[in-house]
């Protein structure tokens, strides 16, 4: 007989690591799930809530997914079965009372407790009973979560359905001898907003269920059950009503334990849509109070009987301001009558039904004003939907009553461009940005935007985790995070492989997301930047089709929609908007090439197109139908475009013979773009400098401009000088490498000449060499610039108060330093303060420019900015603010918001005047939290224009 056995990397260690389940048939002492002798029997109470007797199938069910067996589910009652299973509410169950009076269970944990649970095996429990295991929770939840801890724990997957990720089959499960009791969730409640939600998930809801009713529902909450989380605004797309489209929705939400609300524009729990069927003519509450009042009205009726939070306050119809100025006043009242509704709807005072007031876009002008709220309203603060947190409570908030809570994007329709169709989000900034906000009092409601749901699916985990169990993860193990969530839905055997490409993928995406790219967003001539990012994925693709292949045949559905299709799809956008940059560069070279650029162009675009038909058509055999179908390229402003419309794209007309021309890297700018003109004669350039520290190779692109075969070759004179191929033919391109032989670089040389001869012409290149040199220690100065990523500090001193800590992986291109803990008190930059140092070597005498590339955090206290200290050396620190000029209330629209939230990074400028050639200190102390540096570029004088920055500066030690 095979037995399989679950290992340590399939079960995520923050989860519950005391629970252990063996798959062995053998294990005497635990308690028996399904064995030899059949499987454990499932009791609930008919008294009790609709939501046991769910858990209890739910239970069963994940049994069955599991062993191919499905255990029996029955009313509580004294029984004969060797095992069973009881599920119970503290209180509500005849058969756990027995248990507490004969002392077996001590549930005092659970009293008066938000949805805690306690899991506990039993032997002997009852005459005739062998053993007995006990899910207890504090409330109907505390239950679906002990449960839902349990079915995690054999193997099934929270994604089972969203991403149709497999159980580990298991002829037996076990249960190791346990009693556990869980913790409070970290947050009350937790949540996910399914918004803008058209076409994508709409279609696909419409097509499996027939819309947006209690059936699609129904799996959006069980999802929400095996996460953890209790807390959903429903889709609310025009034409959506949720309460109105299926009136059972409301009823099931409840059935669930899934507290329904509403959005942050729809007041009252009444939907966006409803005002219009409603015909209450002008949504305004000056003109038009008394329908608005009935309205209102008649949807806090509507949830009289269901757990919901009320959303409070209004704001203009269609998502938009209610006015130009800040009415605090009218918005004051507007509240005020609204929770009279309330109370007089629910027969008790306002404040016994939870209520949220959501200070979202132009509502925090009216709190930065200094409007406040009853003070049993939860007040939900928002980030800048790109996520960057806005404003988070002064400390001398942090006893308000209501508590607070964070609304969050993972998905937005707006300015500058929206961005929907794939995942941009690294979990890296979720963890930094939440944890920030948890660590400022934050802890009453977190809820995301997560559009479609798909392909959201790991931002989402991490979030909704985070909102359960703040402590499970932190800035040390979050590469494991990837690790363990890869090993949940795949098996551990690839999970690190999965996790880094999860990693990186994502990463990759959030640079730039592929609704916002364009043909001009990496640079085509310096630092290589298109070539490096058509290299990263290109590999990370290779990877992941390899590792297709190798994955067993029933992990495959689940590993095309979790990792490789986002993957493939946003690799195809990246290529394709490069090939239209290069068929812009090369054509206005008049390079051939430029033709076969043009031609990629629209193969790429078709491509596009057929990935997405695969996804909807091939995958769980079209399971996924409509979930890639929105449009995502050819933006021209905030919105969708119509229809995905191809690149610019241009042709050339081609010489009907073969036609030299030459293109130099980290050359001097040349005349005709490197190439002569018929009858112009010699025409000569130069390489920039270089040098036996950065020993650099640079190359010479050779590239013909006719339609016959170029044939071309390259001499010097000087046997330092090393070629990677001296002649060739060509169609259309080669790039030929120099770089230069140290060793024999005869003493007092300065520079050598590299002649290219082709169709009888020939052109003269200078190489410059620099050997005179000072000493050099750390990050060295290569053609004026100097690049060092944050994570690679020579020294960090801790403050007596805070220190600079790595958040791996965070960032554009390497990993990030913050300041921690994130709820430090303002630091002076002294002797005592934390500070890293990074070495580097310039050779020459500058003033440098320092640009510091900080993450794009918000200047959530309000005060003057967020702040850290840079010097050089002995300087003085200067104080850098990083949210200096940043105006508000128009911030969404402002310069410096586009420019900061389109690049992902903000860049802080500092000069240092008068450095001398040598080794120097860079000291960067920390002053504020929320302060995220990912990287420094010390501009000596030849900083060129590219959007990653030049890449790291070579290191000597």
């Amino acid at each position: 007989m095979k037995y399989f056995f679950i290992i340590f990397l399939l079960i995520p260690p923050f989860l519950y690591s005391q629970i252990n389940i063996s798959t062995s048939g053998n294990e005497i002492k635990n308690f028996p799930i399904v064995s030899n002798s059949g499987e454990a029997s499932i009791f609930y109470d008919s008294s009790e809530n609709i939501l046991i007797k769910k858990s209890a199938e739910f239970l069963a069910e994940d049994i069955e997914r599991v062993t191919g067996r499905k255990p029996g589910v029955s009313e509580a009652q004294k029984t004969t079965d060797s095992n069973m299973i009881i599920l119970a509410t503290v209180g509500n169950n005849r058969l756990v009372k027995e248990l507490i009076d004969q002392g077996r269970i001590n549930v005092d944990p659970l009293k008066d407790q938000w949805e805690r649970f306690i899991i506990q095996t039993i032997k002997d429990p009852f005459p005739g009973v062998k053993n007995a295991l006990v899910i207890i929770g504090s409330d109907r939840r505390g239950v679906a979560f002990g449960v839902f801890s349990l079915s995690e724990k054999m193997g099934v997957s929270p994604w089972y359905y969203w991403a149709d990720v497999p159980p580990e089959k298991s002829e037996f499960l076990s249960l190791k001898p346990l009693e556990y009791v869980s913790d409070a969730p970290s947050v009350k409640y937790r949540g996910i907003f399914l918004n803008d939600e058209s076409p994508a998930l709409r279609n696909w809801a419409k097509e499996k269920f027939g819309g947006f009713n209690h059936k699609f529902y129904e799996k959006v909450y069980e999802l929400l059950l095996r996460k953890k989380a209790n807390f959903l605004w429903p889709a609310m797309w025009l034409p959506t009503v949720f309460a109105e489209d299926d009136p059972s929705n409301p009823k099931v939400a409840d059935e669930y334990g899934i507290v329904i609300s509403t959005s942050h524009h729809e007041p009252m729990m009444r939907a966006h849509d409803e005002w219009g069927r409603y015909g209450g003519g002008a949504w305004n509450y000056e003109t038009n109070k008394e329908k608005l009042q009935e309205f209102w009205k008649g949807g806090v009726k509507r949830i009289k009987d269901y757990e919901s939070v009320v959303t409070v306050g209004m704001r203009g119809d269609g998502d938009e301001a209610m006015s130009e100025g800040a009415a605090v006043d009218l918005l004051q009242e507007i509240i005020s009558d609204q929770r009279e509704i309330i109370a007089d709807v629910m027969g008790k005072p306002a404040e016994e039904t939870p209520q949220v007031w959501a200070i979202y876009k132009e509502v925090q002008e009216y709190y930065d004003k200094g409007m406040r709220v009853d003070d049993d309203i939860i007040i939900l603060f928002s980030d800048d939907n790109w996520g960057n947190v806005r404003i988070l409570p002064k400390k001398e908030d942090s006893t308000y009553e209501g508590g607070f809570g964070m609304y969050y994007h993972f998905d937005y329709v707006g300015a500058p461009v929206s961005y929907r169709w794939q995942n941009v989000t690294q979990i890296e900034r979720v963890w930094e940005q939440m944890q920030l906000t948890y660590e400022w009092g934050v802890d009453e409601l977190w809820i995301a935007n997560v559009g479609d749901i798909k392909p959201m699916e790991l931002p989402i985990s991490l979030f909704l985790d985070m909102a359960w169990d703040v402590d499970s993860t932190n800035a040390d193990n979050l590469p494991e995070y990837y690790v363990d969530w890869a090993a949940q839905q795949f098996g551990s055997k690839h999970a690190a492989d999965i996790a880094e490409i999860l990693s990186l993928y994502t990463k990759y995406n959030a640079r730039r997301t592929p609704e916002m790219l364009t043909p001009e967003t990496y640079s085509i001539k310096n630092y290589r930047e298109a070539d490096k990012i058509l290299s990263e994925f290109r590999k990370l693709t290779a990877k992941s089709e390899a590792l297709l292949t190798e994955l067993p045949e029933n992990y495959k559905a689940a590993y095309q929609q979790l990792v490789h299709a986002p993957l493939e799809m946003s690799a195809n956008v990246n290529e394709m908007y490069i090939a239209a940059a290069k068929n812009k560069f090369y054509a206005e070279l008049g390079a051939t090439v430029a033709n076969r650029y043009a031609d990629t162009v629209k193969k790429l675009f078709e491509k596009d197109a057929d990935l997405t038909r695969q996804f909807h058509e091939e995958i769980a055999d079209g399971k996924w139908n409509h979930m890639m179908s929105q449009t995502h390229l050819g933006y021209t402003n905030w919105n969708h475009p119509p229809a995905n419309k191809m690149p610019s794209i241009s042709y050339i007309q081609e010489r009907d013979t073969a036609t030299p021309g030459y293109n130099l890297e980290y050359g001097t700018e040349p005349s005709w773009h490197g190439f002569s003109v018929e009858g112009d004669g010699l025409y000569s350039e130069s390489f920039s400098a270089f040098d036996p520290v950065n020993d650099q190779k640079y190359y010479i692109e050779i590239f013909n401009r006719g339609n016959k075969e170029l044939p071309y070759e390259i001499n010097t004179k000087d046997e330092w000088i090393n070629l990677s191929s001296n002649k060739g033919l060509i169609q259309y391109y080669e790039k030929v490498y120099v770089s230069i032989d140290w060793e024999n670089v005869p003493k007092g040389t300065s520079r050598g000449e590299i002649e290219i001869l082709s169709k009888g012409q020939s052109y003269t290149v200078e190489v410059p060499i620099t050997t005179d040199l000072p000493k050099v220690s750390g990050f060295v100065e290569n053609n004026g610039v100097i690049a060092i990523e944050a994570e690679n500090f020579s020294h960090n001193r801790e403050g007596e108060n805070v220190s600079w800590k790595v958040i791996p992986n965070l960032g554009r291109t390497g990993s990030s330093i913050l300041v921690n803990p994130m709820d430090a008190e303002r630091q002076e930059p002294n002797g005592k303060t934390a500070m890293v140092e990074y070495k580097f070597t310039t050779f020459e005498d500058a003033n440098l420019n320092i640009e510091t590339y900080v993450s794009p955090t918000q200047n959530y206290q309000k005060n003057e900015g967020l702040k850290f200290a840079i010097a050089i050396d002995d300087e003085e620190p200067q104080i850098i603010n990083i949210n200096e000029n940043e105006i508000k209330p128009d911030w969404e629209y402002a310069d410096w918001w586009t420019q900061s939230v389109a690049d992902h990074i903000k860049k802080s400028i500092s000069e240092h005047k008068d450095i001398k050639a040598g080794i120097h200190t860079l000291k960067v102390w920390a002053m504020d939290p929320g302060i995220v540096i990912q990287k420094f570029v010390i501009d000596a004088g030849g900083l060129k224009p590219s959007y990653l920055g030049p890449p790291e500066s070579s290191y000597v030690d």
